[in-house]
């Protein structure tokens, strides 16, 4: 199931270390992780990126701080 995100979220992606806006979630099921359909801001390149890939971009309005990437990346599959 696609679902547009009226107006779309601001993320942010560690692994490319850019901001983007996501407009769309695509949800395949319980088993799958949601995909977020993104727009980076600096190239306008359209990627769709699994659930750990991307975080939300910060806000100091919410007092959301922004943090060094490599402090809340969780590789999937990686051994502790």
């Amino acid at each position: 199931m696609f679902t547009q995100l009226n107006p779309p979220l601001p993320l942010f992606i560690p692994g490319k270390n850019e901001s983007a806006l996501s407009h769309g979630v695509i949800d395949y099921g319980p088993e799958h992780h949601l995909m977020w359909v993104c727009f980076l801001n600096l190239s306008g390149e359209c990627w769709t990126l699994p659930n750990p890939e991307v975080r939300i971009e910060w806000n100091p309005t919410l007092c959301r701080k922004p943090k060094k990437a490599s402090d809340n990346v969780v590789k999937v599959g990686a051994k502790a």
